[in-house]
């Protein structure tokens, strides 16, 4: 009798790797390039960062490129797409707008600000997009939450003000865009100019601009 347990289980363990060296783990089927029943794992979109001092536009910008670990363009001009990964670049506002509200699937940067209202974008090390520009204090505890259960309401500007002094930088991909940016002195078309828009708690846009 106890010859039969042994043998059994013996019997069951010689199985058992059999079954092991013929179908190997799922992960392991993966890194060899074969197919699973198993669903890609989605790249977490980054969280919202915000430099929570004050100071001239230029030392804010440093210290945000800093932080985010960017550097100037090597190219004139780039569609976000093709841009080297920890790298920044700029965009008039109109583009951007017809961009974001149209969910195209890439971002024209070009390496120098083509105007004084530019908004800036910088391409992190994973090559996610980020959108820069300046919020209120009010909203610097709502947008800089990593986890987020529900969308809120934000306006970003181009360019700091008393009423909005502090630099932030916001992922593209929670971003849901349904108007052009708005000039806040319409006659002056190199006016600071107003983007208002959802920063979603999840990333479920159609369509991402520049995050190849």
């Amino acid at each position: 009798m106890l010859q039969s347990v042994t043998a059994g289980r013996l019997l069951a363990g010689a199985l058992s790797v059999l079954i092991l060296v013929t179908f190997p783990p799922l992960s392991l089927q993966a890194e060899r390039g074969g197919k699973t029943e198993v669903m890609p794992i989605q790249k977490a979109a980054p969280a919202a960062v915000v430099i929570e001092s004050t100071g001239t536009e230029q030392e804010l910008r440093k210290q945000l490129r800093m932080k985010n670990s960017v550097a100037e363009l090597n190219l004139t001009t780039v569609p976000f797409s093709q841009a080297p990964i920890g790298s920044y670049g700029f965009i008039a506002p109109q583009p951007l707008g017809m961009a974001l509200v149209t969910q195209s699937p890439d971002l024209l940067l070009e390496r120098v600000a083509p105007a004084s209202n530019a908004y800036e974008i910088h391409k992190l090390a994973d090559g996610s997009g980020m959108l820069v520009g300046f919020i209120g204090k009010e909203l610097i505890a709502q947008v800089t939450p990593a986890t987020r259960p529900h969308h809120i309401r934000i306006a970003l500007y181009s360019n700091p003000s008393q009423t909005t002094p502090y630099i932030a930088a916001v992922p593209l991909i929670k971003l849901m865009v349904d108007r052009m940016p708005v000039r806040l002195s319409p006659k002056q078309p190199d006016s600071p100019v107003m983007l208002d828009m959802d920063l979603q708690g999840t990333a479920n846009r159609k369509s991402v601009p520049g995050t190849q």
